[in-house]
């Protein structure tokens, strides 16, 4: 019964969409809120899919942000990259920065196309992250989730239509 019911829910509600076994595991009922491509000019870098219990998101409760890359790029670049960004929203304790810089560096793989890096926020206490479904490192300040996932999730971020479509605006 349980089956023949979720088959009509994924036939009747299109928006519906499966989460990723990460996302299952530490988010409450998650579902996909929305999901988007990241272009740097003319380059697909990744399609980025958001979680959040019952598909609706809140800066309040767990969610997780999945990346799918589109090009090869190494783990190094994605740690520059993200203290780049978190201080483009106005952070700027630098020695904090560096702190994260320097734990992102351990975590963050070189990525492939078809490589998965999913980041799980816990509000309050931790940022744990995958490599598809492999943990691979969990930063414990519960100031770097807000600011890390702020990448993508703030109002201040630097790809606002990405956002958008993150958070189902779009």
């Amino acid at each position: 019964m349980r089956k023949v019911l979720y088959l009509i829910l994924l036939m009747i509600s299109p928006s519906y969409v499966l989460a990723n076994p990460v996302a299952e595991k530490y988010v409450e009922d998650a579902q996909m809120v929305g999901s988007g491509r990241l272009n740097v000019y003319f380059f697909d870098v990744y399609d980025a899919y958001l979680y959040a219990p019952e598909g609706q998101w809140s800066i309040n409760q767990p969610y997780a942000l999945r990346l799918k890359y589109l090009r090869n790029i190494k783990g190094k670049m994605i740690a520059d990259e993200s203290v780049d960004q978190i201080r483009s929203q106005g952070f700027a304790n630098e020695v904090k920065l560096a702190t994260w810089h320097r734990q992102m560096i351990q975590i963050f793989p070189d990525v492939n196309t078809g490589s998965e890096l999913i980041g799980v926020y816990i509000p309050s206490k931790e940022t744990r992250f995958y490599n598809g479904n492999k943990r691979i490192g969990t930063i414990k300040d519960p100031e770097f989730g807000r600011w890390f996932f702020g990448i993508w999730l703030s109002e201040d971020t630097t790809a606002p239509k990405l956002r958008e479509s993150l958070i189902g605006l779009k």
